[in-house]
């Protein structure tokens, strides 16, 4: 039987799931207004006849385990009241039962050994408590008579919020698409609603529900955020108009745009992670350099304190083939010692004609408590993707840039074309807790990646009209190191309690490219009749193309001020030493064996400032205004007229919104506006004849400047019970306001990135004998993309218009232990264009996959 994401509130019925909705999407709720938990009280109370529940039965089967999803699950099955936190759950297990029991009975039979009781309210809810509190007419109850056999009454399920009760913000096992806690934005642990920026976590539930099987996957389902590739296999991700050039693992950062191969390694196989916390607009105080786009956090499954063990298989369209094993417990009899152990492999077809790949994940964490307060963790992963036939870039367009109405299936990738890699990493963490409530923190990450592809890239001469495909050889590694220490914890000051964080960071990357391009394999390519083996491996030799090494040290602060009762002030500050050096070595044309001419670079920042304030204002329990300004830089190589190193980029975010929270968290949302800036952005100076070194070098001037500006409305959550609900609508748009050429000022910034954005998610599980059901899926709206100008005279028009793709969720619990789901993605078969050739010489159009399912059964020992 399914085990229903309980919401908070014992006892208190729901709002119209559509009035909920629009309600909390429009956050028009006055200071003055009444709240939900008030307005539902005039009715909380209604009378039930709670001794007919309490002595009816039903037939349960409810396996032995921990003993949150047994109570959720008994809930279910019965369609009860049942409120817990988490944390009077956490780390227990119960023998489970079989048979006819009344609701009573068998919650005493899960709860025998456990130190708890069920306690019985007026209004036939269950609450639990220490046994030693325990009621009488919960004892009573307990001991009511088994064979009764009365029809239960419709009642709904709710406990308090799923997951909401972990104090690390674990959302596995909670069967929500929210959180109640994250710390990416500042490292304070906050809920959503006191949190001042935008903010979405992708929880595990809504990960399974979705088949979310990688880190694109997560981007392209989650609000505010988009997906787009270079050609087939290399990810970008865009926020606010702006690419996001950061990623972090567990809270450390690692460098997208600085590194030269993590771009290619963004496919993170989703199955060794707990959830992804999203936070959008410049994040300096948490990643040091980058653009003002936005933070995602992969934050790692953990070891559990209970025993649990999972495994899944999956098949689906193009002969696509996946199975997990997921195992988690305690390793000593104290359980001081817990470990967990994650593999993935599959093997996938394509839709493309020629292209398959292949991959395996290993996952392995231990935790080990050394005191009471202190707890090591160690962990290790290794992954590894082979891609055959998969070429450097995408399909062509014409001259004009119009499309060539190719079939979705085309390729001209050779079949000797590969693309593999390989990732290895580890990790350590230390965490003390200290006897004043504050806390220490070490983290240390290192990896270690490889890429090795031989492709095709084609290119249009518009001279011409001719073709031609061209081969490229890259084998790239790289490693990256972080290392971030802080300490957090609460503090006195005129009267009131407050927060306070301090710490300390280290990153490092080292990139040693090999790269050769250019091999004419074809110069009059015929795109609708193309033969895979007529070109023999080139096997094309490589040459050392670039060596870089960067650096980056930070120190941080970040306090948040309890002003009043109901205003708090967070602010922060991050200072940055950021050291860049690299040598690139170019080569006259492929064929020549003369030798390379080197070039070498290096620029530094000296304690750069990046800063933080949020004000967070409670209008009521259930909703907070903020308004906060946060900035981030990045490091450009540029010189200007007199030599100078150009300063570094500067974004800065301004941010005005509205939160909500609903049954105490169950339920997350946000309106807010923003405006980002960009400025510093470098140009070629008009007149190079007064640069210092005319003409040996090109100089620069530090004016461009570009405006993001628009809207997020989010919501999160349980609607009912019964519903989960993930939902966004994003406009962005961004604009040139400084420009070297004057016709850009007042332009559209990066126009194949889409400045309208509608995402939703939904689960929906059915009520009554039908209970076993759920259905969901989800919807996502693009607005429309292009790139156009003028390539040697010659204009041209790249285009996507705006588009709409849905996919279906069906799932069955088919017995407590066993769970199917059927994932049909894109629905209604729409044909469309998920990135867009730059120019109409060097195409790189990429196509959406056509509809396709997949199948999947999930089995928990």
């Amino acid at each position: 039987m399914p085990t229903l994401p309980p919401a908070r509130h014992a006892g208190r019925p729901h709002p119209s799931p559509i009035a909920l909705a629009c309600l909390a999407m429009a956050l028009g709720l006055s200071a003055g207004a009444p709240s939900l938990a008030s307005a539902q009280s005039s009715t909380a109370n209604a009378p039930t006849d709670s001794n007919t529940a309490a002595t009816a039965t039903a037939e349960l089967h409810i396996p032995a385990g921990p003993l949150a999803p047994a109570l959720r699950q008994l809930a279910s099955s019965t369609n009860t009241m049942l409120s817990f936190t988490a944390a009077q759950s956490d780390g227990k297990q119960t023998a489970g039962l079989s048979g006819r029991h009344s609701v009573a009975e068998a919650l005493a039979r899960l709860l025998a050994g456990t130190g708890l009781q069920a306690v019985q309210l007026d209004n036939g809810a269950y609450v639990l408590r220490a046994s030693s509190t325990a009621s009488a007419p919960a004892a009573a109850a307990a001991s009511a008579d088994a064979t009764a056999s009365y029809t239960l009454p419709q009642i709904t399920v709710t406990s308090t919020a799923p997951g909401l009760g972990s104090s690390d913000g674990r959302t596995e096992g909670t069967q929500s698409y929210t959180t109640g806690s994250m710390r990416t934005a500042t490292r304070l642990d906050l809920s959503m609603r006191e949190t001042p920026q935008a903010v979405t976590v992708v929880t595990r539930e809504r990960i399974q529900d979705q088949g979310l099987a990688t880190v694109n996957d997560v981007v392209q389902t989650a609000p505010g955020l988009t997906y787009r590739r270079f050609g087939p296999e290399r990810a970008s991700f865009f926020a606010r108009g702006m690419y996001v050039d950061n990623i972090m693992y567990d809270g450390l950062p690692v460098s997208l745009d600085s590194s030269n191969l993590s771009q290619d390694l963004l496919a993170t196989d989703m199955a060794i992670y707990d959830r992804v916390e999203i936070v959008r607009g410049a994040t300096g105080l948490s990643q040091g350099a980058g653009n003002p786009s936005a933070a995602i956090n992969l934050v790692r499954k953990r070891p559990t304190r209970e025993r649990q063990i999972s495994a899944s298989v999956s098949a689906g369209s193009w002969d696509r083939y996946r199975a997990e094993l997921d195992a988690a417990g305690p390793l000593s009899d104290d359980g001081s010692l817990r470990g967990r152990l994650v593999a993935a492999t599959q093997d996938y077809g394509s839709y493309k004609r020629g292209e398959s790949s292949q991959g395996q994940t290993l996952y392995g964490i231990v935790e080990k408590d050394l005191t009471a307060r202190t707890t090591l963790t160690l962990s290790a992963l290794h992954q590894e993707s082979k891609l055959h036939g998969n070429g450097f870039t995408g399909l062509p367009v014409a001259s004009d840039g119009s499309d060539l109405g190719l079939p979705r299936s085309t390729s001209y990738a050779n079949d000797w074309e590969h693309w593999d890699k390989t990732t290895n990493s580890a990790f350590l963490g230390l965490d003390h807790r200290f006897d004043n409530d504050w806390r220490l923190q070490l983290s240390a990450y290192y990896a270690q990646a490889e890429m090795d592809m031989q492709g095709h890239y084609l290119s249009h001469n518009l001279t011409t009209g001719l073709y031609s495909q061209l081969g490229a050889r890259n084998a790239h590694q790289e490693k990256q190191s972080s290392i971030n220490l802080y300490a957090n914890g609460p503090f006195a000051l005129l009267g009131r309690k407050h927060e306070l964080v301090l710490g300390a960071s280290y990153r490092h990357i080292d990139f040693d490219g090999n790269s050769r391009q250019g091999l004419v394999l074809n110069n009059n390519l015929d795109l609708r009749s193309f033969n895979p083996s007529a070109v023999a491996d080139p096997q094309i030799p490589l040459r050392d193309w670039m060596d870089a090494k960067i650096t980056q040290q930070s120190l941080y602060a970040t306090t948040r001020l309890n002003l009043a009762d109901r205003l708090k002030l967070i602010v922060g500050g991050r200072v940055d030493w950021f050291d860049y050096r690299d040598t690139v070595n170019t080569y006259p044309n492929f064929a020549a064996n003369t030798p390379s001419v080197s070039a070498h670079n290096r620029y530094e920042i000296e304690h750069r400032l990046s800063k933080y304030a949020g004000l967070v204002y409670d209008l009521n329990d259930q909703h907070a205004l903020y308004a906060s300004y946060t900035d981030i830089f990045k490091p450009q190589n540029y010189l200007d007229a007199n030599n100078q190193l150009l300063s570094p980029v500067v974004g800065r975010n301004y941010e005005l919104g509205i939160k909500g929270e609903y049954f105490n968290g169950s339920l997350n949302a946000s309106a807010s506006v923003f405006r980002m800036d960009q400025q510093n952005r470098a140009y070629r100076a008009s007149d190079q004849t007064q640069c210092a070194s005319y003409p040996a070098t090109t100089c620069y001037a530090a004016a461009g400047e570009v405006r993001s500006q628009g809207l997020e409305l989010e919501l999160q959550g349980a609607l009912t019970p019964n519903w989960q609900l993930g939902a966004g609508y994003t406009v962005a748009i961004a604009r040139y306001r400084k420009d070297a050429n004057a016709a850009n000022v007042g332009a559209l910034f990066d126009t194949d990135t889409p400045r309208h954005l509608f995402k939703l998610s939904t689960m929906y599980r059915l009520p009554g004998a039908l209970q076993g059901w759920r259905i969901g899926g989800t919807v996502y709206r693009q607005g429309g993309i292009y790139n156009q100008g003028t390539t040697s005279g010659v204009p041209f028009n790249i285009r996507q218009h705006a588009y709409a793709i849905a996919d279906l969720v069906i799932g069955w619990q088919a017995t407590p232990q066993l769970d199917l789901r059927l994932n049909i993605n894109n629905l209604f078969d729409k044909t469309y264009y998920n990135a867009l050739s730059g120019t109409a010489t060097f195409p790189s159009n990429v196509y959406g996959e056509p509809r396709h399912v997949m199948l999947t059964a999930r089995y928990q020992f």
